[in-house]
């Protein structure tokens, strides 16, 4: 054994848990880590104590109040975080930590950078300029629409359409709307929408929930796909305070899947009540015009003192003609009614089997059916079936 001539003596342990610390808060002063949070602590001072670990370690962290404020989540056991912080020793039990200052859900940053910068790229592009916007039918008859076929987003815009439009057609294109294959099957639903002649609006959508359960709404394959629908497209993503890539590109934005149901299908017994108004306006504006022409005749006669006769000819003769146009519309109904029973009944006579009811019968040959014609064709038969109104009867030929 050889003496160490620099050797001063032995050092403390809190000298050296010093110098630890020193070092590591010299050397990681800021670091961004990842994993998975594990045996969350809250006291009531309101710092937040938790591990954080992955498969091969783990490190204790704590985050202080003064931090733990500006959480946007609620940090649970179990979730997966990006955080940045400083490493530290914490002096009394000899272990390092971490001291967070801010920290994240994992993936949330990252798909809000994404949401970003595509959303920066298409508007460069012209995708979301009021300019390429459509308008939507007035009373749309048959609607498409993209959705999961179960979740509750269809069933949302089947109660409404079917309690305010009932006559309205839909025609769905299932499509997985979370997960990694979600976008790609909300564009492909699109284009198969878009293959079919006839529709008159889509609606493309989900139901609510967090940003990586929007996620598939906020890509480019599926941006591009509302983009290029030859069909007006309602966006009705089921969020109503964040807006989603497909929300920017489509003709219309509806906050739900419910309110883009209730924007596509216009109430029925507000059309009725409109058409109502229409009418009642309709009439009164005959009446009064039928006023002026009555006070126009009146005037006229105070006027002229010897055509007197000739005005009441006039007033007559306005009555006679709106009487004959009343009857004339009440013939024309009739008639049309009278057309429409006279068709029926010819219908009815070329109906293939009514000779049935009057007593005649159809010939068969045994066993296979086929109807004979001719008393030859019976004679070689041997055995025939033959077909009342009522019933058949199996004859056998004699002669």
């Amino acid at each position: 054994m050889q003496l160490d001539l620099n050797f001063k003596g032995p050092i403390t342990v809190s000298e050296l848990t010093r110098r630890i610390r020193e070092t590591l808060e010299t050397d990681f002063s800021d670091v961004w880590i990842t994993g998975e949070i594990s045996g969350l602590r809250v006291p009531s001072s309101g710092h937040l104590y938790f591990t954080l670990k992955d498969k091969g370690a783990q490190i204790k962290v704590v985050l202080f109040r003064s931090g733990s404020r500006f959480l946007k989540f609620v940090p649970k056991d179990g979730l997966e975080v990006i955080l940045r912080g400083r490493l530290t020793v914490y002096d009394p039990r000899g272990e390092y930590q971490v001291v967070a200052e801010y920290m994240e859900p994992k993936g949330i940053g990252a798909l809000q950078l994404a949401f970003i910068q595509l959303k920066e790229k298409l508007e460069k592009e012209g995708l979301f300029d009021q300019s390429r916007k459509r308008p939507l039918p007035g009373h749309p008859r048959r609607v498409g629409v993209v959705t999961s076929p179960t979740g509750a987003a269809i069933r949302d815009i089947l109660n409404v359409l079917g309690r305010r439009a009932p006559g309205v057609n839909i025609l769905m294109a299932p499509a997985t709307v979370q997960g990694d294959s979600a976008p790609a099957e909300i564009a492909a639903a699109i284009a198969d929408l878009n293959k079919i002649s006839g529709l008159d609006v889509l609606i493309v959508g989900r139901g609510g929930g967090s940003m990586e359960d929007l996620a598939a709404f906020n890509t480019e394959i599926v941006a591009r796909a509302i983009a290029s629908s030859k069909i007006p497209v309602i966006s009705a993503v089921g969020h109503e305070t964040d807006f989603t890539i497909a929300d920017f590109v489509a003709d219309l934005r509806a906050p739900t899947p419910s309110a883009a149901a209730e924007i596509v299908a216009k109430n029925e017994e507000d059309i009725i009540a409109a058409l109502g108004g229409l009418r009642s306006r309709l009439a009164y504006a005959a009446l009064q015009h039928l006023r002026n022409l009555r006070a126009k005749v009146s005037f006229a006669e105070r006027a002229l003192v010897s055509p007197v006769r000739r005005m009441q000819d006039y007033a007559l003769r306005l009555d006679e003609m709106s009487g004959r146009l009343s009857s004339a519309q009440s013939r024309l109904i009739l008639t049309a009614k009278n057309r429409l029973v006279s068709l029926s009944r010819a219908l009815s006579l070329l109906e293939p089997f009514a000779p049935l009811k009057a007593g005649f019968a159809i010939v068969k040959n045994l066993p296979d059916g086929r109807i004979i014609k001719s008393a030859a064709e019976a004679a070689s038969a041997g055995r025939l079936m033959l077909q009342f109104n009522d019933g058949e009867v199996e004859v056998e030929v004699i002669k």
